[in-house]
């Protein structure tokens, strides 16, 4: 039976280690991005794999529908969803221009809300469907310089929870992921050592555990940080 596994933000960090993931496993996987040649290079560099790609910008509700209408196209249950993609802006709550407010509010929360909310059935119909929200270890306590950023992060936490209460007696399982510095492009040109991060691979493989475990248990929150602390 053909699984499919969607992930938003797919063509570089954890989004592309995520997708990579499932692909090894046999499943398709659906990505966007707003990258088309990037998404282009992931579905070469996986070929013959089946990964169906999306350009969208998911700060745009249009655009994240129009994703959303492109995997309902596949006709195909939804095994896994990973509302992954975001976007960081440095800046102090209450000085920051207010356009970033809006932006990390519409990119980190709004597309996985309209997002779910378009493939709830087809998620619904599939054999141990699982959503999983990429959220961030500052969901779990502010930190200086990144206060809009920290807002989205609440929220889509807050949004989370929310769903897993509501799912729970369908069977869908709701994971929030609460990775701390990952070495990606966010932070390009550090002077500090890989060793200082995450790795993108190892929120993948987090998520995947969570997604093996039996019908009957759930993974509902899982915070990874460096080894040496936050930074």
């Amino acid at each position: 039976m053909r699984k499919l596994a969607v992930v938003t933000g797919g063509s570089k960090g954890i989004g592309k280690a995520i997708a990579g993931k499932f692909i090894r496993a046999g499943y398709e996987v659906a990505v966007c991005g707003r990258d088309l040649g990037a998404l282009e290079e992931l579905r070469a560099s996986l070929a013959p794999a089946t990964l169906h790609i999306f350009s969208a910008d998911v700060s745009r509700k249009e655009e994240t529908e129009a994703f959303g209408d492109f995997i309902l196209g596949l006709n195909l249950p939804v095994s896994a969803l990973v509302n992954n993609a975001g976007v960081f802006i440095p800046g102090k709550l209450l000085e920051e221009d207010e356009s970033h407010l809006r932006l990390q509010l519409d990119t980190n929360l709004m597309s996985a809300f309209y997002l779910t909310r378009k493939l709830i059935h087809r998620i619904k119909d599939a054999e141990n469907a699982h959503i999983f929200n990429i959220c961030s270890i500052a969901s779990l306590s502010a930190y200086p310089y990144s206060g809009s950023y920290s807002v989205s992060k609440f929220a889509l936490l807050g949004f989370s929870k929310s769903i897993r209460e509501e799912l729970k007696e369908t069977g869908v399982r709701v994971t929030s992921v609460m990775p701390g510095a990952t070495l990606t492009d966010s932070w390009a040109g550090t002077e500090l050592p890989a060793s200082r991060f995450i790795r993108a691979e190892d929120v993948a493989e987090a998520v995947w555990a969570a997604y093996q475990l039996s019908p009957s248990a759930v993974m509902e929150e899982i915070v990874i940080r460096p080894q040496l602390g936050d930074l």
